[in-house]
């Protein structure tokens, strides 16, 4: 039988390899790009970072009055696709609008107390901020209002600049300032196309902080569900658990408790029926206001009020007062107003994005993430100045917009149109209403915050993100949200120090019967070469690196001679870099190679390298780096570099 094409390539490579006299085949070289000067490479740079997209694409070659009407659709989206809205887009806007204005509408009074505001301010943020975002934002299924855990969060950081209960007024006028600061902070991100820094806090992070935040807002709910009166203010699970034991000598208010644990019970059952059957998603969408009517109207013909049940009493009636002149510009709660802004609108922000993502995948259309920090932003912005707080997002209520069919953002405006009108002629019919039913519709809304199939999806895929959400979710729930923030974001930041000053490097083998270099850890198959040691490196070459990058690739020679040495083999003669994963080199990484260089001259180990990079072999001739090792030393691929080094080497190819 003939020898197959991929034997007979085998023979003809080892006969080759075996003569240290016979010359390797012709071989491509290592391409020397052209020279780009400082500026162009700058631009390029800040061009592939922040206008990735062109946004300036569309307005090329137009005329004037055209490039006009493209710039007011960019920044009002609803002006370009609102040319192909009809009736059957309306019709399923309208449905979802209303489905979603029942479920926000008891949530938005519950999260108003979460942030230690009254409710009409919960109800407030639900009218004008979803009408900015209608015009303004590119996601077709977000549906914008209060969230729990933003509410949480600006709660817990106001109140311990300014007691919500002794200072009313401050307080209130502090959330209008941290809200006009977020919506800064979230446009500001936008105009200077900065999304990508949201990106530093990891989704292993954010898991565990939702997590730990939902446990946090339903250990929050249970003054309102025992009916306690003297409440911590902490938020730490320590300090609510002595609470509630402290408050049980006291005794809890047993009818409250009745109220909260058979409609707790109730919205519980409808939502996982809800995830069972699918479409019968609006029963848990409608369930919340319903349990408010039902139990509303129970203490109303009771009078339980009297018993000790504690009700929501006033709310405010009529639209958005302006409060433009509450906001501080001045004076120490300035700043102040400005550091909690900040960190409510980058958690906003990226609550907003994910969601915004998530349901853009599933439809298969892009999202502006630039557009929507835009008008997140102004959103907020002009909410501080309607008597509105930070607003985002809501997981809930956008999966129950997608669900009920929404086709554009005017689901959002159905929305406030049901919520002005609730705030006009409805809002007296709450006042009965029982702490308890808000406490158990937050309840039952949060615990879907907490995503133990991702917990444990995180765990086998990557035990330190792992850490990373279990550092997150024990620091909001045993110390406070702020702590659980920082200690996300510090393990995120951790994580990405560890990699870049820690890359992984590789010992290369040659697959049998190929002429294929990989990993041995990989391919047990994978045989090294004699004399010659293959090493990868997976990452661009920086200051923070460097010195590890020389320091392992002299480890690996240094245990590999060891080995040799102890069965009598020849040392290794060769060391050849495989570059290809090197994207970038910095001044510090070509020091760091001409210092490998010179340890392996004194050593006779000759430094070979593979496939470097455009960018990296241009700064290689730069800093004549190629010259002092020679270019006969730098290679298009692993196998020739192999194939010259063993024509040069008496050892012959395994």
């Amino acid at each position: 039988m003939g020898l197959s094409s991929i034997d007979a390539k085998e023979m003809d490579y080892r006969s080759l390899s075996s003569s240290e006299h016979q010359q390797p085949p012709y071989m491509h070289k290592v391409g020397l790009p052209p020279k780009q000067n400082l500026f162009d490479e700058f631009k390029t740079t800040v061009k592939e970072t922040l206008f990735s997209d062109d946004p300036l694409r569309p307005f090329k070659d137009q005329p004037r009055s055209r490039k006009f009407i493209l710039g007011l659709q960019a920044v009002f989206p609803i002006l370009e696709w609102g040319k192909s809205y009809n009736v059957s887009k309306f019709r399923g806007d309208v449905i979802a609008g209303l489905t979603i204005a029942s479920l926000c509408i008891p949530q938005d009074i519950g999260y108003a107390k979460l942030a230690n505001l009254a409710p009409q301010y919960g109800l407030y943020s639900s009218f004008v901020p979803p009408l900015v975002y209608s015009f303004m934002g590119s996601s077709r299924d977000i549906a914008i209002g209060p969230v729990a855990v933003v509410s949480l969060l600006l709660g817990s950081l106001l109140s311990s600049e300014i007691d919500p209960t002794t200072n009313p007024i401050e307080y209130r006028r502090l959330a209008f300032t941290a809200t006009f600061f977020a919506g800064i902070t979230q446009a500001t991100l936008g105009i200077l196309r900065l999304g990508f820094l949201i990106d530093f806090l990891s989704h292993a992070a954010i898991v565990g902080f939702m997590g730990g935040a939902a446990i946090t807002i339903a250990l929050q709910q249970l003054k309102g569900f025992l009916g306690i009166k003297k409440f911590t203010k902490e938020t730490d699970i320590i300090s609510v658990m002595k609470s509630v034991c402290r408050s049980a000598q006291h005794g809890w208010n047993w009818p409250t408790i009745l109220i909260g644990a058979i409609f707790l019970t109730l919205l519980l059952f409808v939502k996982y029926a809800g995830k069972k059957h699918k479409k019968l998603f609006w029963i848990p969408a409608i369930a919340p206001l319903i349990s408010v009517i039902l139990s509303t109207f129970l203490v109303y013909i009771t009078h339980a009020e009297k018993q000790g049940v504690e009700i929501v009493r006033h709310i405010e009636k009529g639209i958005n007062p302006p409060s433009v002149k509450e906001i501080y510009f001045t004076g120490d709660y300035l700043l102040k107003g400005l550091r909690i802004g900040i960190v409510a609108g980058m958690i906003a922000l990226t609550e907003a994005v994910a969601i915004g993502r998530s349901f853009a995948a599933k439809k298969d259309y892009q999202l502006d993430g630039n557009k929507e920090m835009v008008a997140l932003g102004t959103m907020n912005v002009v909410g501080s100045m309607t008597s509105c707080y930070v607003t985002t997002g809501s997981f809930s209520r956008s999966a129950v917009n997608y669900m009920a069919g929404c086709q554009t953002a005017v689901s959002n405006i159905v929305m406030s149109i049901v919520v002005v009108l609730t705030l006009l002629f409805i809002t007296p019919l709450f006042e009965y209403t029982p702490n308890a039913i808000l406490s158990a519709i937050i309840i039952s809304a949060v615990i879907g915050l907490v995503d133990y199939e991702a917990t444990i999806l995180i765990w086998k895929i990557d035990k330190f993100d792992f850490v990373a959400c279990m550092g997150a979710f024990f620091g909001v729930v045993f110390a406070s949200v702020e702590i659980g923030l920082i200690i996300a974001v510090s393990i995120s930041f951790a994580k990405i120090l560890l990699q870049v000053t820690r890359p992984r490097t590789a010992l290369l083998g040659k697959i049998p019967r190929t002429n294929v270099y990989r990993n041995i850890q990989q391919y047990p198959e994978a045989t090294q070469v004699p004399g010659v040691l293959i090493v990868r490196v997976d990452s661009a070459i920086y200051f923070s690196n460097s010195n590890y990058m020389r320091e392992r690739i002299l480890r690996w020679l240094t245990d590999e001679d060891e080995q040799l040495e102890s069965v009598n083999q020849p040392k290794i003669q060769f060391l050849i870099v495989d570059m290809s994963p090197v994207t970038d080199i910095d001044t510090s990484g070509i020091h760091a190679f001409e210092e490998l260089h010179r340890s392996l001259h004194k050593r006779e180990v000759q430094l070979v390298l593979s496939n470097p990079g455009r960018v990296v072999i241009d700064k290689l001739h730069a800093s004549d780096f190629v010259n002092q090792i020679g270019e006969d030393k730098i290679f298009l691929t692993v196998g020739d570099a192999v194939l010259t080094c063993s024509a040069k080497s008496p050892a012959e190819v395994v």
